[in-house]
Formats: C-alpha cells, sequence, structure tokens
C-alpha cells in the first residue's frame, strides 16, 4: 500500500495546469514503454479545467493520442448527449478537439437498464485489464467525502469482488438518481491514483479525510488505497488550508 503524496497548487489555475502536466508526462512514460496509455477519468468541474487545457495545443501537439485509452470511473444514468453526463462533459470541453480513435473511448452506457450497463463495462474491464488496472486514474471529492460514485452509507461502498456495479443514490450531487461507478478495489489497481481537489468548501472535509479517524462508510474517498502504485492529493491552496 502506496503512501500518499500531497501537491498543493497556489490556485484553481494553477492547479489545472498542473494537473494537465501529470497527464502529459504519464502518457508520455506509459506510451514511450509500452505504446498505450490507459487513464480513467470522472466529471465535475476541477477535471474539465484539466481537460480544456489538454484540448489546447500546447498539449495537443506533444501528446500522441492515438496511443490513449479514455475509460470512465462513473457514470449519471443519463443518455450521453445530457447535460449530467460525465461522458457529455469529457467529450465537449477535450475528446471532440483531440484526435483519439473512437475505439479508445470507452464510456458507460448510462442510457441503458444501470445493473445491465454495470456488468457489461465490469466485463470489459477485465477482459482489458485481467487482474490489473489502468496507469492512471484521476478522482474527484465531494463535499461529503464521497469519490466517483461511492457515497456514503451506500451498497458501493462495500463491494469487494466486482470491477464496476450500480446503485441508486438518494442524496447525489443530481439528487436522487441512478449512478454507475468503478469500485475502490478495482480503483486501487491504478498504477497511479490522483484526487483532483479545489476549493475552500472542501477543506474541513479533506482535513477530516486526510487526518481524522478512518471511517470509510461515511467517507468512501478513505477506501483509496492503490494496492502496488500510487496516490497523490493534488490540491489548490484554498483547499489544503487547514492541514498539517
Amino acid at each position: 500500500m502506496s503512501f500518499p503524496a500531497l501537491s498543493i497548487q497556489p490556485d484553481s489555475a494553477s492547479l489545472a495546469y498542473a494537473a494537465a502536466d501529470a497527464f502529459d508526462a504519464a502518457a508520455e512514460r506509459a506510451t514511450s514503454a509500452r505504446g498505450t496509455f490507459t487513464v480513467a477519468v470522472s466529471g465535475g468541474s476541477t477535471p474539465k479545467a484539466m481537460f480544456k487545457l489538454l484540448a489546447t495545443p500546447n498539449f495537443t501537439l506533444r501528446t500522441d493520442w492515438s496511443k490513449i485509452e479514455f475509460f470512465f470511473v462513473d457514470e449519471r444514468c443519463v443518455p450521453p448527449e445530457h447535460a449530467d453526463s460525465n461522458f457529455k462533459m469529457a467529450n465537449d470541453s477535450l475528446l471532440q478537439f483531440v484526435p483519439i480513435p473512437p475505439g479508445n473511448i470507452h464510456r458507460m452506457r448510462g442510457e441503458i437498464d444501470p445493473e445491465t450497463a454495470a456488468i457489461e463495462y465490469g466485463k470489459m474491464l477485465k477482459a482489458r485489464f485481467g487482474d490489473g488496472g489502468v496507469d492512471q486514474l484521476w478522482l474527484g471529492m465531494g463535499d461529503d467525502g464521497h469519490t466517483a460514485s461511492l457515497f456514503p452509507h451506500t451498497p458501493a461502498v462495500k463491494e469487494t469482488h466486482h470491477r464496476c456495479v450500480a446503485q441508486h443514490v438518494e442524496k447525489s450531487t443530481t439528487g436522487d438518481s441512478w449512478r454507475i461507478t468503478m469500485t475502490a478495489p478495482f480503483i486501487n489497481r491504478a498504477a497511479e491514483v490522483i484526487a483532483l481537489v479545489s476549493g475552500s468548501s472542501k477543506s474541513e472535509r479533506l482535513k477530516e479525510v486526510l487526518h481524522g479517524p478512518r471511517d470509510p462508510e461515511r467517507l468512501p474517498i478513505q477506501l483509496i488505497h492503490p494496492t502496488s502504485g500510487k496516490l497523490t492529493w493534488m490540491l489548490d491552496a484554498a483547499a489544503a488550508k487547514l492541514l498539517r
């Protein structure tokens, strides 16, 4: 189990640039070593800022997108063109602007039956990775301590077998809704996990997660400890202001 590292940037703009650099550096390492880079991403405003930077010439001209495989950590159970879709956010801010082959984009099908979609995605992950995981996986953290679609006191928090599950969440960021999510055991197989957190509204919860007692039922992001990879918390100063 890795010990988490902290990377603290002065503001949200600097955090987005640092995140884009981390994405690009990992892509370069992986494609040079093995010819491909596998990355899984979450939704939210913080990764969106990173995506927008990755879509600019400064990054697109130095990144070989033909060798990148793009996966999703979680998805809202809505069609891909819906405003709440994590795929739509990634596509609108990044994927449509870069020369990534369509077959390299592996979205969760939020428009079909949630359980069917979760089984489908889990089988794909098993076929693609076996007992391994992705090269790099990006997470956020909600004000309640959730990450991916692992919400406090929900069944997915206790999942230990499946790579991907569906669950109904009464109190989510989009209200009462169905979600599809990678589970903590699969997330923890990643070679590198980066938790990207921005804003003073997260500072109290972040202090509790990192310095408080372990209570993953209530703070699901505490489940994230890569088994043989690296965990990095990338923060802006506002989010990190209460940390020791």
